[in-house]
Parts: structure tokens; C-alpha cells; sequence
């Protein structure tokens, strides 16, 4: 049978509701009272009724956290710092479950997992990745984050741009938004290129209509025009949109190489996409960096180890997640706008070099 709040105030000689305030976190008890608490739910083994806990408080211990791909080591970096985060950093802090959701990238179970963690009354929301920019999905998601904030429990959205709530939603709901500099670091790794020698660049780039693949895009086509107008123009046809995967990656880049316009240089989406490409170039008898230099974005571990080192942009993963933590816990106040954007970073490895020769071809 299972031991109930009343038993533990029994054995720890106090009220039920000191045990309730102990359990709950957050309220003024002191110390010895609290050992005692702490002691008796270990003796007894005790375990909290979440859902009667979430019931009459209107929320819950329970944070939710989205994520398109579970297995990607970007959501599972982000995640996992995240959740780390969570961790109580005091004697009044509350634990809290956090609970991963892996939506695929399908804006339709975004939607449905946001409306499960509702009616579980979760204590807060986190939103990862690239946001999908469709009218109809943005509208229905603003309000249903402006419904979740409403209760009182924030949400943080991470690493995709702010979210235009309705224009009836209440005043100073609790929204917050932690950016990635994705335009800046694709600046900064063009420029790079440019600065090498390489005038033909070839760019997989992510899913179209993808707040992330939007912005990595017009950082690279930024960087392009202000160096050459006609370059850019040049280079349009160098453009191919892939999913952020290694095989599509190896697809994309089989494509370029089918349409016989030349190119020196291969920007692509994220590092695992970067994997694909480089084993593409090789099957064709292309070296890197010699023939083809061969950047990524993200900067995730396995980069230092590829053969060779991969130059791509660090994006600070770690730093989200412990930052998502601590808004989505209240830790830290919201800041001014309710928006934080995180600096990007040029990694310079040995993948991209000097630009060849002219030729005919890639």
C-alpha cells in the first residue's frame, strides 16, 4: 500500500502541511524540521501523487521540453544541458521531471504535444529548434503558447525567433526567447571562404521555410553580396536544400556534381549534413581541402575528429540549455523584450583551404 503525506508528518513529528511546503520546495522551514521531513520520505519511501499535486496547485513539477530529433546531437546536447540545469541548485528548490518531446520536425505533433503537456498542467514549456514559418501553424502556436503562459507557466523558445502572441493575450505573459547569432555565424563563415580565394560556393543548405535555414542562408548570400553583387547571383545556382541529415547531405552534393557547374567550396547546413557532403566529394575522387574545402555549422564534438578536422560555427548549445533552464524555473528574470541572442562562433579547422586553381569543373 502506498504511504501517504499523513504518515511521513506522523514519523517526522509534524503537520502535513510542513511536509506539503518541504516536498513542494520554494517555502521558508527550518532546517532541522526540513532534515526530518527528508528523512522520513526516505525511511518510508515515500512518492508523491504528481497528478493530485499538479490538480490542486494548477501546475505541476513537470517541464516539457520539444525537440525535432532526439537522436541529433544538437537537440540532444541542448536537451541534456538542460535538463542537467534543472537540477535543484538549494535546499528551496523544487526538482523538476523534465519530459523530452520528439516531434520530427512535424508542425502538427508540436501542436498536439503543446496541448498534452497543457492539460498535464506542466510548470513550464520549452521549445527547440528551428521554428516552421507557415501563417496558419504560427498563428495556432502563438495561441496556444499565450494559453500555457496564461496559467502562469513559461515558455521558453529556443533557438527560433520570437513568436508574435495574439493581440488579445494578456500583458506580461511569461515568454521568453533565447536566439542563436545563425545569421552572423554564416557571415562570418563565408567571409572566411572569400578570404581564401573561393568565388564558386556551393551551399546545402537545410529545409526550406525553416526560421534556421532562413537565417544560416542570408548570412552566407549577406556575406557573397557585400563582397560582389554578381557573385551572389553567381553562386544562386550553387544552392541546394537538404534535410539535416548525412545521407541527404551525400544526395545533395551527388546532385551539384551531376549538374557540372564548378565549385571550390560546400557550405552545408550542419556538421552531420558536412559528413555527407565530404563522402560524396571523396567517391568522386575530390580531395579536401585541396579540390573542395568543406564547411559545417553547429560545431558538434565529432568535428575535431573527422579526417580532416571540420571547419564549421559553434553554436552554444550548453549555454542554451542551462539559460532555457533557468527561465523556464523563473531563476532568471526575463530579460529586456523578453529576448537573449546567443553569439555564434567561427571554428577555423584544416577542411577548408586556399581556393584551387580554376577548371572546368568540381
Amino acid at each position: 500500500m502506498a504511504v501517504t503525506l499523513a504518515e511521513v508528518a506522523v514519523r517526522a513529528g509534524v503537520s502535513p502541511a510542513t511536509v506539503s511546503r518541504v516536498l513542494n520546495g520554494g517555502y521558508p522551514v527550518a532546517g532541522g524540521t526540513r532534515t526530518r521531513v527528508e528523512r522520513a520520505v526516505e525511511e518510508l519511501g515515500y512518492i508523491a501523487n504528481g497528478p493530485a499535486r499538479a490538480l490542486a496547485a494548477a501546475t505541476s513539477d513537470l517541464v516539457g521540453v520539444l525537440v525535432h530529433d532526439v537522436a541529433d546531437s544538437f537537440f540532444g546536447i541542448l536537451a541534456g544541458s538542460l535538463q542537467g540545469a534543472l537540477a535543484p541548485t538549494g535546499r528551496g528548490d523544487a526538482r523538476r521531471l523534465a519530459v523530452v518531446c520528439n516531434t520530427e520536425g512535424d508542425p502538427a505533433a508540436e501542436l498536439a504535444y503543446l496541448a498534452l503537456l497543457e492539460g498535464q498542467r506542466a510548470g513550464g514549456v520549452v521549445l527547440t529548434g528551428g521554428a516552421v514559418e507557415e501563417p496558419e501553424h504560427t498563428a495556432a502556436l502563438a495561441a496556444r503558447v499565450a494559453r500555457i503562459a496564461a496559467t502562469g507557466a513559461p515558455v521558453v523558445l529556443c533557438g527560433r525567433p520570437p513568436l508574435p502572441l495574439p493581440a488579445d493575450a494578456p500583458a506580461g505573459l511569461p515568454v521568453a526567447t533565447v536566439t542563436f547569432d545563425d545569421h552572423g555565424g554564416a557571415f562570418r563563415l563565408a567571409g572566411h571562404l572569400l578570404a581564401l580565394g573561393h568565388r564558386r560556393i556551393a551551399s546545402v543548405a537545410g529545409p526550406p521555410g525553416l526560421s534556421s535555414t532562413r537565417e544560416r542562408l542570408a548570412g552566407h548570400r549577406d556575406a557573397l553580396l557585400r563582397h560582389d553583387p554578381g557573385l551572389a547571383a553567381a553562386c544562386a545556382d550553387l544552392t541546394v536544400h537538404a534535410p539535416f541529415t548525412r545521407s541527404a547531405g551525400y544526395d545533395a552534393t551527388r546532385e551539384l556534381l551531376r549538374r557540372g557547374a564548378p565549385f571550390t567550396a560546400v557550405t552545408a547546413a550542419n556538421d552531420t549534413v558536412a559528413t555527407g557532403v565530404a563522402a560524396a566529394l571523396r567517391e568522386a575522387g575530390l580531395r579536401i581541402p585541396e579540390d573542395v574545402s568543406v564547411a559545417g555549422f553547429d560545431d558538434l564534438p565529432f568535428c575535431v575528429d573527422t579526417a580532416p578536422a571540420l571547419t564549421t560555427v559553434r553554436v552554444p548549445l550548453r549555454e542554451a540549455g542551462a539559460l532555457a533552464a533557468h527561465l523556464v524555473t523563473g531563476r532568471r528574470p526575463l530579460p529586456p523584450g523578453g529576448i537573449t541572442t546567443l553569439p555564434t562562433e567561427l571554428m577555423v579547422r584544416a577542411s577548408t583551404g586556399p581556393a584551387p586553381a580554376e577548371r572546368s569543373g568540381p
